[in-house]
């Protein structure tokens, strides 16, 4: 995709990401019912799972990246896993902070370390440590070949994340699922809803996640443009600095 094309695309999702995330807001705070049990602190829940939803997203695709640049090493699939997870990262910090503002109204407490949370927090160190493994090696290649091992194992934490609450106890619910899940997610007041309520309220999560979707997609595309400026300045400036230091000799 030249820069052109890639212009365009980025201006269509720019518009498109920020009409999908006012329609959200509004109908978080203004069409949404209120939760009963735990009243508008509840309404932090949709920001959370969209957030967690994308963070997970977006280390999928950079798994997906990594997988591409191992079967035919190209910079556009090592820029599209950079991207992606540093993106993932932003929201991922995003769901663990409006998580922790929610579980204190919830659970008395900032923090617990159930196995969920305790996962999260592997899982933010490990693609944390990404940016370290890519600084520490100076030739491209060789680094693109690492970081692209490195996020396919490290997708193992998401994994473990997700699966957590399903296979282990964890006081953290389960909103969406079986029956022993949906009275998981009851124990919150989650689940305090029938009928039209409800109906709202899936509603509005299923809005909110597209639009933390749409913003991804826009936060990526903008990321791999300003990468592809950063290497293009680059190689001017290698072209200006062999050229001086041939007029130089």
């Amino acid at each position: 995709m030249d820069l052109t094309r890639l212009n365009r695309t980025i201006r269509i999702l720019n518009i498109v990401s920020l009409i999908a995330l006012a329609i959200a807001l509004g109908m978080v705070f203004f069409y949404a019912p209120v939760e009963r049990t735990m009243g508008n602190v509840q309404r932090i829940f949709y920001f959370h799972v969209g957030s967690a939803w994308v963070g997970s997203l977006a280390f999928g695709v950079a798994l997906i990246g990594g997988v591409l640049f191992l079967r035919r090493p190209d910079k556009k699939w090592d820029t599209l896993a950079l991207a992606s997870v540093e993106i993932g990262l932003v929201f991922i910090s995003m769901a663990i902070v409006s998580g922790s503002v929610w579980g204190k109204p919830a659970w008395n407490t900032w923090w617990l370390w159930s196995p969920r949370l305790t996962l999260v927090t592997i899982m933010w160190l490990a693609y944390a440590a990404y940016f370290m493994l890519r600084g520490a090696i100076d030739d491209e290649e060789r680094r693109g070949r690492f970081a692209a091992v490195y996020v396919i194992v490290s997708f193992v934490t998401v994994i473990l994340t997700f699966a957590s609450i399903r296979i282990l106890r964890d006081i953290h619910p389960v909103v969406f699922g079986g029956s022993l899940e949906s009275a998981q997610g009851a124990e919150q007041g989650l689940q305090e809803f029938s009928g039209l309520d409800s109906l709202k309220m899936v509603l509005t999560l299923n809005v909110t996640v597209v639009a933390y979707t749409l913003i991804f997609a826009a936060w990526l595309a903008n990321r791999i443009h300003l990468q592809r400026l950063m290497d293009r300045t680059q190689l001017l400036k290698t072209r200006v600095a062999s050229r001086l230091q041939g007029d130089s000799t």
